[in-house]
């Protein structure tokens, strides 16, 4: 029966982030700095509205793009937050996660043979669904670039088959920002053409360098804006994304949705209004303490004699390790079992992150000190 498998499917692999996790995972005194995971609960309050959903039975099927109060804070809260205006009854849609809404958004723009330019290297949840949908992951090297997709390097990538160009900033598993010059730039090339923009901006209240800026700003018919409470308010488990695009769009990608999921979880939904209004600014804390750790981190490694680009969002560091001569999962796997600390091999964010790992800094500072001295201790013993 396998040959009765959708053969785009049987093609495509489970993420070697979670692939090398999962491999490691039970090796004795493991510290990870693999997963991003907030090391933070959520928010009280946030969790309180959860339990008063069940209480108060809003246990029911809710509107398919979610329940319309939710649907309006979203709406109050990128507006606020980013200057981005949506329409709550038409142009917002809440998902199961920003998984899902990256789902939907590439099911309903992508279809056989057209092709979606992505940051190398990148995030791995995009190219599985690109591929399904039977489009074409291309990949513009940014490593020589700081990591950043900017206009110069797409132009040459641009043609007729062209559909979409995914923008995943603040980046995983860099960590960097575009700036709002690089955003007029990028402004500036796609205004007239005909490609959409998927902006995943699931980090967006994580930004250490001034304030996250969304392409949406300026070119708001063609974005499609992904986000979600996972990482600003540390809801992973509730399952909670937001999907903005225009109406026109937007009403399309509701179908999609309903056939998929009918709706998000009620409870969520409840749990998610709270977080986004007392919430408004449930992040800052978390924010300055991943400030912290993020400048622990970077000098960290940088006195280890590594070369790493220095974050300006997200929780993840991506330094080089080119010149001890191994692959990134030799290295990785090797660093689990001389030193008992796991961080993600680079060539799970695509062959151009082959020569670079991914540590996570959403860990507790006292973890991080511990892992980076067994990561020190290893560089050390491979450095002679």
């Amino acid at each position: 029966m396998e040959h009765l498998v959708n053969s785009r499917v049987k093609d495509i692999e489970i993420s070697g982030i979670r692939k090398f996790f999962n491999m490691v995972a039970n090796s004795p005194n493991l510290i990870s700095l693999t997963i991003g995971q907030p090391d933070f609960p959520t928010p009280e309050h946030v969790k309180e509205a959860g339990s008063r959903a069940i209480a108060d039975n809003f246990t029911t099927y809710t509107h398919n793009a979610g329940f319309l109060e939710l649907r309006k804070a979203a709406c109050e809260f990128v507006q606020k937050k980013y200057g981005l205006t949506y329409d709550f009854e038409q142009e917002v849609i809440v998902t199961v996660g920003a998984s899902q809404a990256i789902d939907i958004a590439f099911r309903t723009i992508l279809e056989e043979g057209v092709e979606v330019i992505l940051p190398g290297p990148v995030y791995p949840g995009y190219e599985p669904i690109i591929k399904m949908c039977g489009a074409k992951p291309v990949y513009v090297d940014t490593r020589e670039n700081g990591f950043r997709l900017t206009a110069g390097l797409i132009e040459p990538f641009i043609n007729e088959n062209t559909r979409c160009i995914v923008l995943p900033y603040p980046s995983n598993p860099t960590g960097v920002t575009l700036s709002e010059q690089e955003i007029l730039e990028l402004v500036n090339l796609l205004k007239d053409k005909p490609i959409w923009i998927l902006s995943d901006e699931i980090y967006s209240e994580l930004v250490y360098a001034g304030t996250h800026q969304s392409i949406a700003k300026w070119l708001r018919e063609k974005t499609i804006v992904i986000n979600g409470l996972s990482k600003s308010h540390s809801m992973t488990g509730w399952r909670i994304g937001f999907l903005f695009a225009p109406a026109f769009l937007a009403t399309h990608m509701l179908k999609v949705h309903q056939y998929s999921v009918s709706c998000t979880s009620s409870i969520s939904q409840k749990a998610a209004f709270e977080a986004l209004t007392t919430g408004f600014n449930d992040a800052d804390y978390m924010r300055k303490q991943y400030q912290k750790r993020l400048d622990y981190v970077y000098k960290r490694l940088i006195e280890m004699g590594l070369e790493v680009e220095k974050p300006t969002g997200a929780f993840y560091m991506f330094p080089s390790i080119k010149k001890f001569g191994k692959t990134s999962f030799d290295f990785a796997l090797d660093l689990v079992k001389q030193e008992g600390v796991a961080v993600v091999p680079g060539s799970a964010f695509s062959k151009y992150g082959e020569g670079y790992v991914r540590l996570s800094y959403a860990y507790s500072l006292e973890t991080l000190e511990k892992g980076l001295d067994r990561l020190e201790r290893y560089i050390k013993t491979i450095s002679k």
